[in-house]
């Protein structure tokens, strides 16, 4: 079924650590459009997957990009959300045995090559069946091939809070962390899964890891 063309989308730029973002339950002062993009992720993740309230923000939501539609083009309910996440991510190794404890272990993987990530893919209940999870991917693929040297520089902001060496530059990678009830979504999306990296748990749900190729414009 094809999304009706009147949803409206916002973008949420990167709040930055000092924007102090919390559940919208809790008294916010977030910006308007992270708190629409929380609206959604909290009905979806916590209220219906039961994912922990706690774990919801993360230490990603400050330095990443969010899509938000929106039921249509003049309406401020939000009904499904994208977050891009820039390079560097966190070390898999953390991801399939979060238990480990290593001192030496970086906090982000600075040796592989960067990518994206693009993670807290909800689309609440009744606007299922839309396509609009595709309409958000392909929203946050498209303003990623126009915006590398924006994406390189949230890396090199990153690389120096942490006094690490100058990243990579990103050359088009992105990464999902696919739920395996919809890994044939994005495989029909043209992203391949990675066997090498196994399935693992988070949240009680199991997830794969897949990557695709966008060809950068220049």
């Amino acid at each position: 079924m094809a999304p009706n063309t009147s949803f409206g989308v916002s973008i949420q730029p990167p709040p930055r650590k000092e924007a102090n973002l919390v559940l919208p339950t809790q008294g916010t002062t977030n910006p308007p459009v992270f708190n629409d993009a929380m609206i959604v992720r909290t009905r979806v993740f916590i209220d219906e997957q039961h994912c922990s309230p706690e774990g919801e923000i993360d230490s990603d939501d400050a330095r990443s990009w969010q899509w938000v539609l929106y039921s249509d083009s003049d309406s401020k309910t939000p009904v499904a959300v994208i977050r891009l996440v820039p390079p560097p991510q966190l070390p898999h190794e953390l991801l399939t045995h979060p238990d480990t404890t290593n001192e030496n272990m970086s906090q982000y993987d600075w040796d592989h090559e960067p990518c994206i990530k693009l993670t807290r893919v909800a689309v609440v209940p009744e606007y299922r069946g839309k396509g609009l999870g595709r309409v958000l991917v392909d929203a946050a693929l498209a303003w990623a091939t126009e915006h590398a040297e924006e994406i390189d520089q949230a890396a090199t902001e990153l690389a120096a809070a942490t006094k690490e060496a100058k990243p990579k530059k990103w050359e088009g990678l992105v990464l999902v962390h696919a739920q395996v009830d919809v890994e044939k979504m994005y495989s029909g999306m043209g992203f391949t899964t990675d066997e090498s990296l196994g399935i693992w748990d988070e949240e009680g749900i199991d997830h794969v890891g897949m990557f695709r190729r966008l060809t950068l414009k220049k």
